[in-house]
């Protein structure tokens, strides 16, 4: 299948379905890679889907992209820009809708999967935009709060589907970010399967297989 000319960069596996419209779901990669890296899942995941491995939208030197800057400042450490990740929320949407028209979409059965930063991107337009989504498979992230629109907690999220997967070790993301997580989805309606792994920061096979699993039973 030939690629459209969509707002960002992206991988396409076309879905088996030959008829009426078709379920997606849409990839968004961690810090420093690019759109290659999940769709190596993607030959594993179910036929109907079609699979679209988005790249993120800010150039790393001197490769890689990103969805937002992380900054290393001695005085604050580790710090995130979370006026480019509420860009980068923006332009996800954007994405998501264009992709919708130009491929004949199913907009009532779209889901994320998303890897450390694509995981919080991720939780940040299925929590803002809930209508906009059916499912989340995070992988390896957790929820930041401050990149939520205003009034996020006022929309109707209840036919949201979450799984949240984290690694035990993980050296990048604290498993305890992850942990709170499932609480913060419950209290929102949402229906969530929160599993750990005894692995960093990476997905294991173990892990893959279970949120496969998950995943068939959700589209």
């Amino acid at each position: 299948m030939s690629l459209k000319t969509l707002s960002l960069e992206y991988l396409l596996r076309p879905s088996a379905k030959v008829s009426g419209k078709i379920p997606a779901l849409f990839m968004f990669h961690g810090y420093g890679s690019n759109e290659e890296d999940l769709f190596s899942f993607a030959s594993e995941l179910p036929e109907e889907l079609m699979v679209i491995s988005v790249r993120a939208p800010y150039n790393l030197e001197p490769f890689g992209h990103a969805w937002y800057a992380i900054n290393f400042d001695a005085e604050q450490g580790k710090w995130s820009d979370d006026e480019q990740a509420k860009e980068s929320r923006g332009k996800i949407v954007q994405f998501i809708d264009e992709a919708i028209e130009a491929y004949n979409l199913d907009k009532e059965n779209i889901t994320l999967l998303g890897f450390s930063q694509g995981t919080i991107l991720s939780y940040s337009v299925a929590l803002s935009y809930p209508e906009k989504v059916k499912n989340v498979i995070a992988l390896s992230g957790y929820i930041n709060e401050n990149i939520l629109v205003d009034d996020y907690a006022k929309k109707d999220h209840s036919k949201l589907n979450f799984y949240a997967s984290h690694g035990q070790v993980d050296q990048v993301i604290p498993l305890e970010w992850a942990q709170k997580s499932p609480d913060f989805l419950k209290k929102l309606n949402i229906s969530t399967t929160y599993e750990e792994f005894p692995v960093g920061h990476g997905v294991s096979q173990q892990n893959f297989f279970s949120f496969k699993k998950w995943l068939e039973g959700h589209i």
